[in-house]
C-alpha cells in the first residue's frame, strides 16, 4: 500500500470537519492514512486562531451596539 501525498488544504479541510464534529469513519481512516502529522498540527493551530478571531469580531460587534 503506497502512501499518497497530501496537501495542506486537505489537512485544513480535515481539521475543519473535526471542528464541526461531523465526519464519516471512512473519511477519517483515509485522512489518517494519507495526511501529514505536521500539516494537521499547523492546520489545527491555524483553525483555532481563525475561530478565536471570528468570535472576537462577533463579540466586538455585539458589544459596540
Amino acid at each position: 500500500m503506497t502512501k499518497k501525498k497530501s496537501s495542506f488544504m486537505q489537512s485544513m479541510k480535515a481539521v475543519m470537519w473535526g471542528f464541526l464534529g461531523v465526519r464519516k469513519k471512512a473519511g477519517l481512516q483515509e485522512d489518517v492514512a494519507s495526511l501529514s502529522f505536521v500539516h494537521i498540527i499547523i492546520a489545527g493551530v491555524l483553525g483555532a486562531l481563525i475561530f478565536m478571531g471570528v468570535l472576537l469580531l462577533i463579540v466586538k460587534a455585539v458589544v459596540s451596539h
